[in-house]
């Protein structure tokens, strides 16, 4: 109730910054904050189902700003047989695909997924998460720097990076799993850093060495999986998310992805601060307007809960 409360200030907030009226909009669409994510092969219980659970009841958030809201998009995926995530392919190839194109469309958000939108329509399209985004740059920032994220990559491009570390954090089975999968910090968070650190014999690894390792295992786990599935000539990447702001990591893919031109959503008209509220707006209108979504090839659903405000 408390989260979802805050929501729906920060709502009011926005609409009052924007001169726009609660009776102006529509719908919300609110994600959640989600506390849990764990598909079968991660909590490993035979007989149970997918997992996961988003915070931030939005039925206070309807009662609060006077506005229907859809919430809980992952549930339906999950009883339709997927894992929760990533759901980002609708919007994706609505906004992001072109004709004739091959097309990347990359998030860096906690955890990085991305969608290949391959020219020929009968090329396969894949979307999934990769693995960590910017949640262990985060973690580590927090841990030993008291930041909330390393700003303009300034600790990243002090350190020096430290292969057997790379190498061993490279080496996790979850980059070895098929496509799609998803992933989240129950499986990559700093106990996991640790551990690899131990198998690697790293110990007492300089602060600033281990954010900038962690930006180069983020960097290269993510060519590594675009080098292995994404195969095309004239490929373009648009990045989105706070990871595309971090300089240190898109100039690692720049260098590793040479032969694909790399830029940010804006190119195609998309904020990428945004991109990943836009794909939840397209699922909430799809799901006023009646339109069910079909979604690695799940069966189609209408995705979300409705919340009215009265």
């Amino acid at each position: 109730a408390k989260i979802g409360t805050h929501h729906a200030e920060l709502v009011l907030q926005a609409l009052n910054s924007w001169g726009v009226l609660p009776d102006d909009i529509d719908v919300i669409a609110s994600h959640g904050q989600t506390i849990y994510h764990a598909p079968t092969r991660l909590h490993g219980h035979t007989g149970y189902p997918n997992a996961t659970l988003q915070i931030g009841d939005a039925d206070h958030i309807a009662i609060k700003t006077g506005i229907i809201t859809i919430s809980d998009f992952r549930q339906k995926h999950i009883a339709a047989g997927g894992e929760g995530a990533p759901l980002a392919l609708y919007g994706d190839v609505l906004l992001g695909s072109k004709p004739g194109e091959n097309r990347i469309l990359l998030n860096i958000g906690g955890i990085a997924n991305l969608t290949w939108l391959p020219a020929k329509k009968s090329g396969a399209v894949i979307c999934t998460d990769i693995g960590p985004g910017n949640t262990l740059i985060d973690a580590a920032c927090k841990k030993y720097f008291d930041k909330p994220y390393d700003e303009d990559s300034r600790i990243a491009l002090s350190g020096k990076i430290n292969n057997e570390l790379l190498q061993t954090l490279l080496n996790h089975p979850f980059f070895g799993e098929n496509l799609p999968k998803t992933t989240g910090p129950e499986l990559f968070n700093l106990t996991y850093v640790e551990q690899a650190q131990q198998a690697a014999n790293v110990h007492n690894i300089e602060p600033n060495n281990l954010v900038t390792t962690l930006s180069a295992f983020t960097a290269k786990s993510i060519a590594t999986l675009i080098k292995l599935n994404c195969v095309g000539t004239d490929i373009q990447l648009f990045a989105s998310g706070g990871g595309a702001q971090n300089p240190f990591v898109m100039r690692a893919l720049k260098e590793d992805l040479h032969d694909i031109s790399i830029q940010n959503t804006d190119a195609i008209g998309i904020n990428p601060d945004a991109k990943e509220a836009i794909l939840f707006a397209l699922l909430a209108n799809e799901a006023l307007v009646g339109e069910p979504i079909e979604i690695s090839g799940n069966p189609a659903v209408l995705m979300g809960k409705f919340s009215f405000p009265g």
